[in-house]
């Protein structure tokens, strides 16, 4: 086994992989080579996302490599919404997926289509399948059709409507384009080879009856064509060079490959097929994502817990961070399950450059200066970003009393403890250094109020002259504070990979979710949506940019401070 440069285990094989061009880029230089497929010709990718739901990090990594296999060869990308199954599709989902790429920082300029904008030369397409005598009607049913399919080591039966005439199938489909039939009644299939290795090749079905409205054509089309039949037709009518698609669909090539060589569609795209992602403690199904959605168990799909792109970004994501993830992944043919530490560290290095620097007590417990004057409140002038002076400064109040977290006081200190307990001295960040003489408790042993005294001399944090102190701490000054609310965010799933076991909703992790009231400096009053900060000594923090919350201080916890994949 070898590590590449982000630290990510591969298998010696795909070592190369990711240190030189991937294996989609060595195809595509082939075919733009002399007497290659596409000698000569502009590459051209799509990102066809269905629209029933919101796009995944595994979307997002789909579509950087779209876009970004276009960049790389001065060519185009398309968007296309593949909307042939109007149950479970919506508007919606499609602003929401156009939004979410364009957050990621990728454009298609005019290029951007739907299924449905071609379901009549589907149509037509299919009619001359018929009139080939490469398809027929069949009114079987469903579970007919499934059982008669056959399986890996049984060649499939063939129906007894596969031979019947072609006027008859062209009669029949007429009609259920006319919207004559039910639900069910008939479907058209294609007529390849009920004895094929590859089970998708056995008379798939290409077309059904469906009544249900669709979000864009409404009630004018009551048969839909199945995702393999459209998709090839799809890419060929938009003149698609590469189709890159996850490996899922590598059985489904053939198939590919038969509907656009079998009609008189005006290109011949090349499918190419690469890993799905996986990262731990999540799930990437959508099926799975839309049930925990429709069953309350997140707060929507913008849940920060949820892997979608939306979640992630309300977490505090930024598109730097995911489209560097994304890169980093690499491309292969093999399965792989990353570290949800690595999407972690990517965020961490982007937002360590670029987010200010703030002071919030998360767990507040009062201190009392008591030689502290009682009138008195001071202002310390602090960096921003202590790497960049150039993004200004902040002034801090201070007076006697102040908010310093909970843990950072213990009555009976551990071993190695250097924060405030009786007798001990800390520096309070850019003001004084204390000395804790004291503390409250309530009738449960809690502490409720902590005392110190100040060195007046030691304004700025600098301690007097052959004095060791040890411990640094922040603080809030208690009458300018500000009330926050924190949101602390652990992985959705207890265990790595939710996908096996018996049933996912079962490892779900109640404890996900930890909201903290905090105190924070009177300068994040004025902050705006989605506006990233280093809550100092505490982690990353993003403003919750849900509409409903545009007036109330809440932040969420985007990454902690700790590098866990770069240390391991």
């Amino acid at each position: 086994m070898a590590e590449n440069k982000n630290n990510i285990t591969l298998a010696d094989d795909e070592e190369n992989v990711l240190e030189s061009n991937n294996f989609i880029e060595k195809f595509i230089d082939e075919d733009l080579a002399k007497d290659g497929q596409f000698e000569g010709m502009t590459v051209h990718t799509r990102f066809p996302p269905e629209p029933n739901g919101y796009l995944h990090i595994g979307h997002a990594k789909a579509v950087c490599l779209n876009f970004g296999i276009a960049e790389k060869y001065n060519g185009l990308c398309n968007l296309r919404m593949d909307d042939t199954n109007p149950v479970s599709e919506d508007k919606d989902f499609v602003d929401q997926i156009v939004s979410d790429i364009h957050w990621l920082g990728f454009d298609w300029g005019d290029r951007f289509y739907y299924a449905s904008d071609y379901f009549q030369e589907m149509y037509e397409f299919a009619i001359e399948l018929i009139k080939k005598d490469m398809a027929y009607v069949d009114e079987s049913s469903a579970e007919t059709i499934r059982q008669n399919r056959g399986t890996l080591t049984e060649p499939g039966i063939e129906s007894e409507y596969r031979y019947r005439p072609i006027e008859e199938s062209l009669e029949l489909f007429e009609r259920m384009r006319a919207g004559e039939f039910e639900d069910g009644a008939m479907v058209l299939r294609a007529k390849i080879d009920m004895s094929a290795g590859n089970i998708n090749m056995r008379d798939p079905v290409i077309y059904r009856i469906s009544h249900t409205p669709h979000h864009r054509t409404g009630t004018e089309w009551p048969i839909y064509p199945m995702y393999d039949f459209a998709h090839p037709i799809e890419d060929a009518l938009e003149h698609i060079t590469h189709s890159l698609c996850t490996m899922e669909f590598e059985d489904h090539r053939p198939l590919y490959n038969w509907v656009r060589d079998n009609t008189s569609v005006p290109s011949k795209p090349r499918q190419i097929e690469f890993s799905r992602l996986g990262i731990e403690y999540t799930v990437m199904s959508k099926r799975k994502l839309r049930q925990l959605v429709e069953e309350g168990l997140v707060d929507g799909w913008d849940d920060p817990r949820m892997p979608t792109i939306a979640g992630l970004r309300r977490r505090g994501f930024t598109p730097t961070s995911i489209r560097n993830f994304a890169e980093g992944v690499g491309i292969t043919k093999s399965q792989n399950m990353i570290e949800y530490s690595f999407l972690e560290s990517n965020l961490r290095d982007d937002l360590n450059e670029n987010a200010d620097r703030r002071f919030v007590v998360l767990d507040p417990v009062e201190l009392e200066i008591t030689n502290y004057p009682d009138d008195k409140t001071e202002y310390f002038s602090v960096d921003n970003h202590p790497d960049f002076p150039e993004r200004g400064s902040r002034d801090l109040p201070f007076s006697k009393h102040l908010w310093i977290e909970r843990d950072d006081f213990m009555i009976e200190p551990v071993k190695k403890y250097n924060r405030l307990y009786v007798g001990n001295k800390v520096r309070l960040r850019e003001a004084y250094i204390v000395e804790c003489t004291g503390f409250d408790t309530d009738e449960n042993g809690n502490v409720t109020k902590v005392y110190g005294t100040y060195d007046d001399v030691t304004k700025g944090g600098k301690a007097r002259e052959g004095e060791k102190v040890r411990g640094t701490i922040h603080w809030v000054e208690k009458t300018t504070a500000l009330d926050l609310e924190a949101r602390i965010y652990k992985p959705l799933f207890t265990v790595p990979n939710p996908d096996e076991a018996e049933n996912y909703k079962d490892v779900i992790n109640t404890d996900s979710l930890e909201i903290l009231q905090a105190k924070c400096e009177p300068s994040l009053l004025n902050t705006q949506a989605e506006e990233h900060f280093q809550f100092m000594r505490k982690g990353y923090f993003t403003r919750d940019n849900r509409p409903e919350n545009q007036n109330k201080l809440i932040f969420n916890q985007s990454v902690g401070l700790k590098d866990t994949f770069n240390r391991k």
